[in-house]
């Protein structure tokens, strides 16, 4: 990772450099509102404008609530037993939705979920009373979630650890941030609250260091740059992400290549900010989708042998949360992407 660093430094150009934003915010077509009070816990509110009208409420509410575990059947068997609402009127999954109305869901509580201890190899990078960082091989997944109630980064960390922050909950105990599931690399975790405050807020305050390393492809014609464009929910597949105005959050990332090899491209990115997805969707929003991702790739047969995607968390660097003292960590790239570079090379 420290060669590929020094690449990206001397392919620099002080002039070649591009910003890449999204089209300017239009009028929302809709307002969201989280309620917490007792007694209307779990309560999502939508007053629907234009663009959202004639929709189907189920698919509406697929593509609006932002949680991956929940599938557009159970959103219809929410909807029939009466936990969806128009003007508080119980409604079909297949109605349209009309301009002016108010949609309210009560989303029923899900079945608590709590992660157990579990005895999986870690590959720790660095440990001491506060933080732990690991370097997480591609398909192993952050967190519990339905679907993935074991064998997860936490049930491991549980085992390792014994004591994680209990800021985020018996689900997600000592995780301050995340990696995709199909990413690899470095994922730092608290051992104890003052270490998990600290380090989120290093990460609400952009300070802390995360440098991923992607093989794209297609030629990226410009040497550096930052993509600032809004992610949200795509709204023909819940379960993916994309550049667009609705519903989406402000997502910026900056890249410089490191490595031209005609049809492909090695880049290094940095995140400024941390959506899920973000460097999947927003190379795909400049035409360069990750080799290998099996959703946002999109071209199969030219994954040069890789056995998942080639994105890696290559660099990791935060304050520690005790001393103040900052540290810096490297990973190296996983074995198969190694393979598919040398191919490149040496063709």
């Amino acid at each position: 990772m420290k060669n590929q660093t020094n690449r990206a430094n001397t392919s620099r150009s002080e002039t070649d450099e591009t910003t890449l934003t999204a089209l300017p915010e239009g009028e929302r077509s809709l307002v969201v509102s989280d309620e917490d009070d007792e007694g209307a816990l779990n309560t999502l509110t939508w007053e629907i404008g234009e663009e959202a009208a004639g929709q189907r409420i189920d698919k509406f509410l697929a593509g609006a609530i932002e949680d991956d575990a929940v599938s557009r059947s159970q959103i219809q068997d929410w909807i029939r037993d009466g936990h969806a609402q128009v003007g508080g009127q119980k409604v079909k999954p297949n109605a349209r939705l009309q301009p002016g109305s108010v949609l309210t869901l009560n989303m029923p509580d899900a079945a608590p979920i709590e992660a157990q201890p579990e005895d999986i190899p870690l590959s720790v990078v660095f440990e001491d009373g506060d933080v732990i960082v690991i370097d997480k091989p591609r398909g192993f997944v952050v967190h519990p979630a339905p679907g993935h109630a074991s064998g997860t980064v936490v049930n491991a960390l549980l085992h390792h650890c014994r004591d994680l922050s209990g800021i985020n909950g018996s689900v997600r105990p000592g995780i301050v941030h995340r990696i995709d599931k199909d990413t690899s690399g470095l994922l730092m975790a608290a051992k104890n609250d003052l270490a998990h405050a600290s380090l989120a807020r290093q990460l609400k305050d952009h300070s802390v260091t995360r440098r991923y390393t992607a093989l794209v492809y297609g030629n990226v014609p410009h040497d550096r740059g930052t993509i600032d464009a809004p992610i949200g929910r795509d709204k023909d597949d819940r379960k993916l992400f994309t550049v667009t105005e609705k519903g989406a959050k402000r997502a910026v990332t900056h890249f410089t290549v490191i490595e031209r090899f005609g049809d492909y491209t090695l880049v290094e990115l940095q995140l400024e900010t941390g959506r899920t997805h973000q460097i999947r969707v927003h190379m795909k929003y400049i035409g360069h989708t990750i080799v290998g991702d099996p959703f946002y790739g999109g071209r199969a047969g030219r994954t040069l042998g890789m056995q998942g995607q080639a994105l890696h968390a290559g660099v990791l660097g935060f304050d520690h949360p005790r001393t103040g003292e900052r540290h810096l960590f490297e990973a190296p790239l996983p074995e198969d992407m190694e393979h598919a570079l040398h191919m490149l090379r040496t063709r």
